[in-house]
């Protein structure tokens, strides 16, 4: 077994080391003896050695340089598993994952990274069938939001597939331990957005637009977010059948397709500014 280069502040490094919750990460991604898995942040390899037993083919995508060597060295010796000391937020997804060829994507991410990873991945011309992630509990509470709790990053994650809490984690799970709890989020992602969408970026936006100010009214958002007049913002949301009293966390994704038909058939050669999961 490699030597582990201790914890890296600057990385935001906390590695896992409750073998239950590696349990539970493994069962959420239903592993077959077929798949092709994709981790990113291995770490020390905790979550690495039993993705090894079960993945057809696996790559893990690593940061730091010590660990990434280290992991090499530990995996020589098994042709399936490959290791690329590289940034998920930057790499070339189509390297690493066969065009056409279907994927699982399972990562225990440092909170300043993890949402950057996820857009890039749902985002990816090529995405992951199922993605089972860890993250900050609260990060993972706002993607799960229902209607009346929503936000950017909800409607942004609720687009592309379907996510769900798999369990809580709590900081002793972790060397060293994390000041915060954090969470696992399966998303199954769908094949195509959840909404007939001509413009990704038109979409978000109006989205951005729309919880420029998340305590006013849906009216006043979108007067402000979009630099409209009032009576055209109420109009809009007549054209769409929403309330122009309500708040915009109260909207739902569908509620939101049926803003942006609306607001495309009004302005149909606006400018698209945004950024998908980034949030403002």
């Amino acid at each position: 077994m490699p030597q582990y280069s201790p914890a890296k502040k600057s990385l935001g490094q906390n590695f896992l080391v409750d073998r239950r919750i590696v349990t539970r990460i493994i069962a959420a991604a239903e592993l077959t003896p077929e798949d092709t898995v994709l981790e990113v942040g291995p770490g020390r390899g905790t979550l690495t050695r039993p993705l090894a037993e079960y993945a057809a083919s696996l790559t893990a995508i690593e940061l730091d340089d010590d660990l990434a060597a280290a992991l090499t060295t530990e995996f020589a010796s098994e042709p399936h598993v490959r290791v690329i000391h590289a940034d998920a937020r930057e790499i070339d997804i189509s390297t690493i994952a066969p065009p056409h060829a279907p994927y699982k994507l399972i990562a225990n991410l440092p909170y300043y990274a993890a949402q950057p990873i996820v857009r890039r991945f749902l985002e990816a011309e090529h995405k992951p069938t199922l993605m089972v992630i860890m993250l900050q509990r609260e990060v993972a509470r706002t993607m799960t939001a229902a209607p009346g709790d929503m936000s950017l990053l909800s409607v942004a994650t609720q687009l592309y597939g379907k996510p769900r809490i798999v369990t809580s984690v709590p900081p002793r799970a972790f060397r060293p331990a994390p000041k915060v709890t954090s969470a696992v989020v399966r998303i199954d992602v769908f094949p195509r957005p959840a909404l007939p969408i001509d413009s990704i970026d038109a979409f978000f936006t109006l989205v951005r637009a729309g919880f420029s100010a998340p305590r006013k009214q849906i009216h006043n958002c979108l007067q402000q977010g979009l630099s409209i007049p009032r009576i055209d913002a109420e109009a809009l949301l007549s054209d769409a059948d929403i309330d122009a009293r309500r708040r915009p966390q109260t909207l739902s994704l569908v509620d939101w397709g049926s803003l942006y038909a609306a607001w495309r058939l009004r302005y149909p050669d606006t400018h698209a500014d945004a950024e998908g999961l980034r949030e403002n």
